[in-house]
């Protein structure tokens, strides 16, 4: 995976890589952009876990348009929305995000389906781990794991002061 920031047109802008990685691991949600059926742009919100291989892991059902997008066309941005703050005196907005680029890769095996709810688990609902495992066992069958793997990433920020 390549933090490449060649493309950024306010260089003065960038995040960090170490501020980036960290925004990847701890982030809560971002969009994922892809191509839809019908040729257009097809983006939705939806939670992640990076597993610190160059890999982005997502839940969904086992049908649906995003499924249909993916199959159609693997090739993906996912932006990652970090802090965010309005400063309305100043008429402009303080963040931080970065920008995935990836293919899907929506047939797993059922361990790796597996691996993904577990890392997800790990994520968002720690505390209920001993719970969240029954749970994904109960409804292992109408759930299905997609996994983005990572070619490049970039960072920005704004900080105002």
């Amino acid at each position: 995976m390549t933090y490449d920031t060649a493309n950024i047109r306010r260089q003065d802008r960038l995040l960090s890589q170490e501020k980036a990685y960290d925004l990847l691991k701890k982030g809560e949600y971002g969009i994922l952009s892809m191509v839809s059926e019908e040729n257009t742009g097809y983006g939705i919100p939806i939670n992640f876990v990076y597993d610190d291989a160059d890999r982005i892991y997502f839940h969904c059902a086992m049908e649906g348009k995003k499924l249909r997008c993916l199959e159609k066309n693997d090739r993906v941005s996912f932006c990652i929305i970090g802090k965010t703050s309005v400063i309305s005196h100043q008429f402009t907005t303080a963040y931080e995000c970065v920008m995935v680029s990836g293919t899907m890769d929506i047939h797993l095996s059922d361990t790796e389906r597996r691996y993904g709810l577990s890392l997800l688990l790990d994520k968002y609902c720690p505390n209920d781990k001993e719970v969240g495992l029954k749970y994904i066992e109960k409804s292992f069958h109408r759930t299905n794991v997609i996994r983005l793997n990572i070619s490049s990433f970039s960072g920005k920020s704004k900080v105002v002061k």
